[in-house]
């Protein structure tokens, strides 16, 4: 195909792509699905796709972009509390469903033991893509959303050794490396992933806030190309990349970065063009015409074994010891979407040409069908029958700031959203410090200058200078405020 050609077909994809997810909301439907479905529509009638390391490197490229997005859009204020349940998860859950999906393929299914340790390997990890797009369309508690989300940014560095592992010994291949040392490595690459990222997000935070970029649409450039830096200097030192560019785009959306509500939207564009890229590059890859009802029964077999047994266990084992309530632990069970991780990761011992290793992607491909429609669609009918959902999200003041470098002042632009407690609440109540000013407010589109006893309302758009070494005590005042109202107590968290 020409680059004209190629253009103009990428160009019609995306905007249907764009219609389909508008479509999949209306109709309740997980957007991913209907990429699936364009991508097979576009690879029996366009262009037959047929190149499994095209389609690996690409995958885990977009996964790459996905994990930032995740990253980017995550709150540490939230996630802290998580981490150890979630890294939990994301290594012991793992291996407990790989055990039981292994035992089932092996012992039901018939497969020989290594396919079927490859099959678990394969279909345990949640997927990032799936859990990120349809997880925060769900009003849940701070805990619970996050558990999910960092156990889903986590578990991809685990599987990838995993699938690597046990496609070479599918190949006949003996790893020299026993179970104990496989685990010490797992650890070792997991860990070791996220210090980087802990490391080159702080430089980032840092580097970012020290200089005043000549555009503003240059910052979110910068921030989210200092998160690939990270997965590509993790992979370089033969640590997982995966958790580098999580961690690194989480130290980076919590780093008060200039124009940060800039950055994390144009994350989630990027994301958005990924996981429609990826979905329906993995369609096409796939061939309905080489599925099977055997194979799409031992797919759905296999699924219900991993979402009703090996899934749930993992997670009573794993969160156990955190005193996390039944319910929530049923919650949390349902909500490990796998999307398009599991298809990505069949794609590694099809590239390798492992024996059975087209059978094993159509199996796969099923099951990720099947159970998605299954689950996402319902995940806000199953939190509301366990009662876990709060029917609100918490609600917090927007805020960003760019410098202006030639007189070292900030100018913050603070968005008041719907539920704020500084709705209500005059400039003069503000109690800025003396060297910061609210000069500009914009209401319904129209600004004005505000006098001292101007009321501030739900949707407002302040417009605040001050300088550097004030910004934090303005931030704090001003969250305090929106949390608790205009009597909330003076905070000095700078």
């Amino acid at each position: 195909m020409q680059l004209d050609q190629v253009l103009l077909l990428g160009s019609v994809v995306l905007l249907v792509a764009v219609v389909a997810a508008r479509l999949g909301t209306r109709l309740g439907l997980p957007s991913l699905i209907l990429f699936l479905g364009l991508g097979v529509l576009l690879g029996a009638i366009v262009y037959d796709f047929e190149d499994a390391n095209l389609a690996h490197a690409l995958g885990f490229a977009a996964l790459v972009l996905i994990l930032g997005e995740g990253g980017f859009n995550t709150r540490w204020s939230e996630i802290r509390g998580a981490l150890p349940a979630a890294l939990l998860l994301a290594t012991v859950g793992v291996g407990i469903s790989i055990a039981v999906v292994a035992g089932f393929a092996h012992f039901v299914l018939g497969l020989d033991s290594t396919t079927a340790i490859l099959l678990g390997a394969i279909t345990s990890p949640t997927d990032a893509a799936a859990v990120f797009s349809v997880l925060r369309k769900v009003p849940l508690p701070s805990r619970l959303r996050a558990i999910i989300e960092a156990e889903s940014g986590f578990n991809d560095a685990p599987i990838v050794l995993l699938v690597a592992t046990a496609t070479e010994l599918s190949l006949g291949r003996g790893s020299e490396e026993g179970p104990l040392l496989m685990v010490g490595l797992i650890l070792f690459e997991l860990l070791g992933g996220a210090l980087l990222g802990l490391i080159v997000g702080w430089v980032g935070v840092r580097a970012l806030r020290g200089i005043a970029l000549p555009a503003s649409g240059l910052y979110p450039l910068a921030g989210l190309g200092w998160a690939v830096m990270a997965y590509g200097l993790g992979s370089w030192l033969h640590l997982s990349g995966f958790a580098a560019v999580y961690v690194t785009a989480v130290v980076l959306g919590n780093g008060e970065l200039p124009h940060r509500h800039a950055t994390r939207s144009f994350a989630e564009g990027v994301g958005w063009i990924a996981q429609i890229g990826l979905f329906v590059m993995l369609g096409m890859l796939a061939e309905p015409q080489r599925e099977s009802w055997p194979t799409i029964l031992a797919g759905i077999g296999a699924g219900a074994v991993l979402t009703f047994v090996a899934r749930p266990l993992s997670v009573f084992l794993c969160l156990v010891w955190f005193r996390i309530p039944w319910r929530e632990q049923a919650f949390i069970s349902w909500a490990g979407l796998r999307g398009a991780v599991p298809i990505i990761m069949a794609t590694v011992p099809l590239a390798a040409n492992a024996p059975g290793a087209a059978g094993l992607f159509d199996l796969v491909f099923a099951f990720v069908v099947v159970f998605t429609l299954l689950q996402a669609p319902t995940l806000p009918w199953v939190a509301r029958l366990l009662k876990v959902s709060t029917g609100e999200d918490a609600t917090d003041v927007s805020i960003e700031f760019a410098p202006l470098d030639t007189i070292k002042a900030d100018m913050m632009q603070v968005h008041v959203p719907e539920g704020s407690r500084l709705h209500g609440v005059t400039i003069r109540e503000l109690r800025l410090p003396r060297n910061s000013v609210v000069s500009l407010v914009v209401r319904e589109n129209e600004p004005f200058t505000p006098t001292p006893d101007q009321i501030v309302r739900t949707g407002d758009d302040l417009l605040i200078v001050t300088n550097d070494a004030d910004r934090h005590l303005v931030e704090s005042r001003l969250r305090s405020i929106s949390q608790g109202g205009r009597l909330a107590r003076w905070v000095n968290e700078g």
